[in-house]
């Protein structure tokens, strides 16, 4: 990944750890002072990114505990009421009546599943796999927004020590000032040269200004990525930093490097994790090829108004018409009634009460072809799973890479930078010297200390950039990173 200026991958636990060496934070007059630590926990905690990063790990750890309690079985239960109007059929006893009848019925069913062509077995690996992918996933967008906030940090406190440098050669400007107004007022110097010198107050209080405009816009930017207020004055701690005196860039391995690469990015993982997931989506879809078997049991009972019960009998004469010799007549015949009442309604639930139980086995036969083309779909997403993770492989390849030639080059822009300075330096001494003793004038004066200023500036930035390249190609290397 690219971050400002600089190229690199970075572990945040690491990096929070021990990239620049923290010391603990305290107060100035009452405003904080944020160490590199605090600023990426406070927007480990606020930042937006990280907590749509964490939705998806819930909704991944959620899926993956629906696919585990799948192994069990389920079981419903139901209930239903209601009347039926004109020629209908009992519900109890089946049988056709013309009337109004209410009924109520109860049920409880369960099933589960046995053998499914191992798709709930390869649906739970799937689930586990994607829960660690999305976890990885949070994790190198942690260390995006780490790297990111490391990188403002590192801006901010480059530019303080740019203006602090620039304060103090604006002064310096203003005691040459000085300087120059007794020299004219003592007739060694024309007046004139106390505009160069007033020209030079002008371009170091530009400078200053330029300066402390990159100090609030880079403050901008790390307020922004850390979620806090841009109103919220801050101040940031500035540690020690010790460039190791044994540092060799050019003594660096590629292969080494690559390799210890490749086994602590969380990007790598996350891509070779969604590779398996998506193998496993093969072995789900050939599963949906073969038969499924579920058992199944259920309980269930009803009654209805309809419902009666025999609870006794009267004892009565009944009369039938017979004809004999053409002359017809009744005869009695005794005979039992029986006493029909309604059969109340528990009785009727527990005389109804029935159970069930049984296999299913559903074999796929013909379906449209969906089964196979879904074999083929998840085929395919294993091709594309690789293929994405060679691309990140290829593009950590060339991150490391990078960072050893920008390690390289960061080195011999160090060395040619305090080379450079020292010449300036050097040859500003001799121009104070001799601008004292009047053998030049304020206008080659003026020049010689520019050309230190320039080197001083390019030298601070040399130093961070150099500094913080290191830390990139140790963390790389796995080592511990530290700055003592």
């Amino acid at each position: 990944m690219r971050i400002g200026t600089f190229h690199f991958y970075c572990s945040p636990v690491k990096l929070v750890a021990v990239v620049f060496g923290f010391l603990m934070a305290f107060d100035v007059a009452g405003q904080k002072t944020w160490t590199l630590r605090e600023c990426i926990e406070y927007a480990r905690d606020n930042s937006l990114s990280l907590k749509q990063a964490q939705y998806s790990i819930a909704l991944a750890k959620l899926t993956d505990k629906q696919n585990r309690l799948s192994r069990l079985p389920n079981i419903n239960g139901s209930v239903n009421g209601g009347f039926q109007f004109g020629r209908t059929i009992d519900p109890v006893t089946n049988s056709f009546n013309t009337q109004r009848i209410a009924f109520n019925s109860f049920g409880l069913d369960a099933g589960m599943t046995l053998f499914s062509g191992g798709r709930i077995n390869n649906t739970i690996k799937q689930g586990k796999l994607d829960v660690e992918a999305s976890e990885a996933d949070a994790q190198s967008t942690f260390n995006t927004l780490a790297l990111n906030i490391a990188n403002a940090y590192l801006q901010i406190l480059m530019a303080e020590e740019q203006l602090e440098g620039a304060t103090n050669r604006r002064n310096l400007s203003q005691q040459q000032l000085d300087q120059t107004d007794k020299l004219i007022e003592a007739g060694t110097l024309p007046a004139n040269d106390r505009l160069d010198v007033l020209a030079q107050i002008a371009r170091d209080e530009q400078t200053i200004i330029q300066t402390q405009n990159l100090i609030d816009i880079t403050f901008l930017n790390l307020k922004e990525l850390m979620q806090i207020d841009p109103a919220t004055e801050m101040q940031l701690e500035k540690p020690q930093f010790v460039i190791p005196a044994d540092a060799n860039p050019d003594a660096l391995g590629f292969g080494e490097l690559y390799s210890n690469a490749l086994n602590t990015q969380p990007q790598i993982r996350a891509n070779e994790l969604r590779q398996e997931s998506a193998e496993a989506g093969v072995n789900i879809a050939r599963g949906a090829l073969l038969p499924t078997l579920n058992l199944f049991g259920g309980l269930n009972t009803n009654w209805s108004s309809a419902g009666k019960i025999q609870t006794g009998s009267i004892v009565d004469t009944f009369y039938q018409e017979v004809i004999f010799e053409n002359v017809s007549g009744e005869i009695g015949f005794p005979g039992e009634s029986p006493i029909i009442e309604d059969n109340p309604y528990f009785d009727q639930l527990d005389q109804n009460f029935g159970q069930n139980f049984g296999l299913n086995l559903s074999i796929p036969i013909y379906n449209g072809s969906r089964n196979k083309i879904n074999v083929q779909r998840a085929e395919v997403n294993i091709l594309n799973a690789k293929l994405q993770s060679d691309l990140t492989k290829q593009q950590l390849k060339n991150d490391v890479q990078q960072a050893i030639a920008n390690a390289r080059a960061g080195r011999r822009s160090l060395a040619a930078a305090e080379k450079s300075q020292q010449a300036a330096q050097v040859a500003y001494e001799n121009a104070d010297k001799r601008f004292k003793l009047g053998a030049i004038n304020n206008l080659e004066f003026i020049t010689a200390r520019n050309a230190l200023d320039i080197a001083q500036t390019e030298l601070i930035s040399a130093k961070y950039d150099y500094l913080f390249r290191l830390k990139i190609i140790d963390f790389y290397l796995g080592r511990e990173l530290k700055l003592d």
